[in-house]
This record gives C-alpha cells, structure tokens and sequence, in this order.
C-alpha cells in the first residue's frame, strides 16, 4: 500500500483559479468578497514541489493568511475568518479541526471543553526525595533501571536527543532538568515552532512531563529511573490546554524534530478532533496525507518516530473481510498506523494487552508496559511523582529503548534501528483466552503467531538487548 492517501488535484500553475475565489479579470472589480466569522486554523496540503509563493498566493486568494509553510512536504498551515474558505481551496487539500469541533458542538449543543486548571510551578526542594524504584515493576519487565544486571550498562548518551511531542515536560523538576533540552525545546501549537519557553512549557497536563520521566528520569537514587537516563529530551508541545493534538499541530513537531535532527520522536497522542479513530471521509484524506508527508519527510532526515497505539481497544487492523474476526475495524490511529511509525500496544503487570489497548497484526510493531487500574505505571509529574495507565505509557518505554541503541550505535540510521528493536523483542504468543470479563466471550481476537501478531507485534521490548553485545543493527536499511 502506498504511504500517501492518494493523488492530490492538480494545482493551478499559471492563472489562481479557487472556486472562483480569483479570475482572470481585472483584479480589483473581480476579487471575491471574503467572509467574516472567527478566525480558525487549517492544514493546507497542496502537490509535491508547489513553490512558497504559489502556496501563499493560493492561500491569500482563498481569503486566507499563511502561517507557515513546509515546503519539504508541500503543507501549509493557515488561518482564515472566511466560513467559506476550506470551500475555496478544496475540500480535498484543506482541513480545519478547530472548524470541526465548533460544528460538533453547534450539532449536538455541547458545551466546548473547558480548559484544564493551570498546573502549579514545581519547587525542586519539596519534590520527595526517596528512592521510588522498587515501585517500578515496568522496567523490570522491560529489563530496564534497576532490573538485575542492567543498572551498569543503560546509560544513555547526551548525544541523542528524543523530541517529546506532548504537552510539555516540566523545567523544573529534579529528575528532568538535567536532561531537557531547552535549545531543541519548541511550542507547535499555532503550527509553527515558537522557542519560546513560555510556548513549550507545560500549562494544565501533567501528561508530557510522565511521558519524558519515563524515557530519561535521572539514575540518582531519588524518585524514579527511566529506561534511558543520559539521553536528552526535548519539549515539543503539541497538545493544547485542552487536551487537543490537532493536525497542524502534529506536522510541525515532526517537521521541527527533524530540522534539529532529533534521533527520535515519541508521540503518545492521536490527532484529533475526533473521539475516536474511526472516523473516515475527505477530511480524514487530508489529515493522513499531511501526516504521512511529516512522518516520511522526518524518516528520511534520520529521525525515527514511536507512537502509542491508542487507548480505544479498537482492532487497526487494515480491513480485508469486514464483520469476520481479525479482519479489522477499519480504524485508523494517527500517526501510529504510519508505515514508518513504530506502533506500540500496552501490557499489563501480567504481560497480558491490556484491555483499553488498540491492537491489530500489521500495524502493531511491538509492545510495553502501559498498567492497568490498580497497578499503572509511575513516573514524573509536575511537583513529584504519581501513576498513569496507557499506550501512552508504554510507547516511552519503546522510545527509551530506542535511545539506548541509538546512544551504542550513533550511525545507526531509523530504519537500521527500528529492524534491530524488532529482532531483539522477546516474542510473545497470542493469549489462548482473552476473556478480561469472564462472561464467556472474546474481548479481541489476536491474529498471527508467536514471533508476529497483532497484540504484541515482534513481541516486548528489551532494553538489555540493546546495550548488550549482541545488540548490533543490522547493517541492511
């Protein structure tokens, strides 16, 4: 299957023709009265190679104002308070979630989402000091932080950078500040890179700060261990106060990550603005044509991007035979069903998937810890320490991984690294029984075998592997 959705219309070369948005009359007595209404966001996707300044011209023509355009991936994010604007440029190449969701709530008369409560600034000094490892049965699993034999060989290198696309990682706290990187630090929120630390920083979510504990956590004998302590993490703030990843959004932290030649990105989110990742149309052609630009154009730039699977137990599986076990949903989870992508699916403390898990053979790449109620996986917060269960949690542990290889083997390039994370995976054999409720039914139904299949993909991640001997890429890209 190709990566892209499919063929983009034609753009116009030589004469701006935009659903009669521009003539080929006189300029001034023909140019087309622009709507007013509120001011939204759109992604903007137009044909390979179509220069800066045609991009713009369309954009202008359309009633619209460029913000910024990415002409490695021929994408334009742009803001328009004409209603009609999406119309005029092409409902095939421009796509708004901020539109969307205005028209959901206007359909359904619910009230938006509030914004978050600000989350306090952290005092280093009262955040607790103990030694929180024993407490971290993910690693274990992993053979990661203080499993036994590992401690010695898992720290990473400050060489490698992993771009943490989310809702920004906390300065300030003990266990991070020595590893964020500030310099690689931006807020992607407009859809343009803003450095500002005001712009990256975290404001209601505590979800980034969790997310980098996870992957790069001091060894320093407080609080918690990631799975590679050494390596630097940069805050890539791509989720929104109101805990909104739209697309423009997710294209400029990928494009960003590799611009500062990130070796990795971790991407514990998926777009919005839908609730649920099956959601199909026109629309969704866009969103997944500007991602799978983002992502290939980033894979070829050397930076390899994980992405958790998605926490709506939903088969991704590509459809073959619908209504038939295995044959898929016809669900689509982005960026994590990117071809490039390394999907991630969670376990449990028992090393089962995890209910709330998305899953499906082909898409699932491996698996990692995620938690379940009652036992989730710990990690940084904003003021200390506290829980959390997800792919979000699991697709950090993959990254971290990542990182160690990337920091034993600096040449590596992302496909060579993502083939050796698949055959140094411990296998893991499809469930005989997955009934989670015991009402005698399947809760899911695992396809494949035990080397492949779609709970586990290549099987859970070793960390030990990657730093052991052993862990050599395969010279083959």
């Amino acid at each position: 299957m190709s990566l892209l959705a499919r063929p983009l219309r034609a753009a116009v070369c030589t004469v701006l023709v935009l659903s009669g948005c521009v003539t080929a009359g006189p300029a001034a007595a023909d140019e087309p009265s622009c709507g007013h209404g509120r001011n939204l966001r759109y992604v903007v996707t137009f044909d390979r190679g179509t220069p800066e300044s045609t991009a713009r011209a369309q954009v202008t023509g359309a009633c619209g104002a460029t913000t910024v355009y990415y002409p490695q991936i021929a994408v334009a994010v742009a803001t328009s308070g004409d209603p009609s604007f999406g119309t005029r440029v092409g409902l095939d190449r421009a796509f708004s979630a901020q539109a969307e969701r205005l028209a959901a709530q206007r359909a359904t008369e619910v009230k938006p989402q509030p914004a978050r409560a600000t989350l306090p600034v952290t005092d280093p000094a009262r955040v607790p000091t103990a030694d929180l490892s024993d407490r971290q049965w993910d690693m274990r699993m992993i053979n990661a932080g203080h499993a036994p034999g590992v401690s010695d060989v898992s720290t990473g290198s400050r060489d490698v950078v992993v771009g943490v696309l989310d809702s920004g990682i906390d300065p300030d706290h003990p266990d991070l500040s020595g590893a964020l990187d500030r310099d690689d630090s931006a807020g992607c929120l407009t859809g343009a890179p803003d450095r500002s630390p005001s712009a990256w920083a975290p404001t209601t979510s505590v979800h980034g700060t969790h997310v980098a504990g996870i992957i790069a956590a001091a060894d320093d004998g407080h609080g918690v261990t990631g799975v590679a302590p050494g390596v630097r993490v940069a805050s890539v703030k791509v989720i929104d106060d109101r805990g909104y990843a739209d697309p423009e959004a997710a294209v400029c932290g990928l494009m960003w990550a590799a611009s500062r030649h990130m070796r990795l990105t971790n991407s514990s989110f998926f777009v919005n603005p839908w609730t649920l990742s099956c959601i199909r149309g026109d629309d969704r052609g866009v969103v997944h044509e500007a991602l799978a630009r983002a992502v290939e154009y980033s894979t070829s730039a050397g930076t390899l991007n994980v992405a958790a699977a998605t926490n709506e137990a939903v088969d991704l599986t590509p459809s073959a035979r619908s209504g038939s076990p295995g044959a898929g949903s016809g669900c689509e989870a982005l960026p994590a069903a990117l071809r490039d992508v390394v999907a991630v699916s969670a376990v449990g403390s028992d090393r089962v998937k995890a209910g709330y898990s998305s899953y499906g053979l082909g898409v699932i790449d491996v698996t990692a810890p995620g938690g379940e109620a009652g036992e989730c996986v710990l990690s940084t917060v904003p003021g200390g320490y506290a829980p959390l269960c997800g792919t979000s949690m699991a697709a950090p542990h993959v990254t971290g991984v990542l990182a160690l290889l990337a920091s034993v083997h600096p040449d590596a390039g992302p496909r060579q690294l993502r083939r050796t994370l698949d055959n140094q995976a411990m296998p893991m054999p499809c469930p005989a029984d997955y009934d989670l409720t015991g009402d005698g039914t399947q809760d899911a139904y695992c396809a494949g075998y035990e080397g492949f299949n779609g709970f586990y993909g290549h099987g859970m991640v070793d960390a030990l592997a990657a730093v052991a001997p052993r862990g050599r890429p395969d010279p083959a890209r």
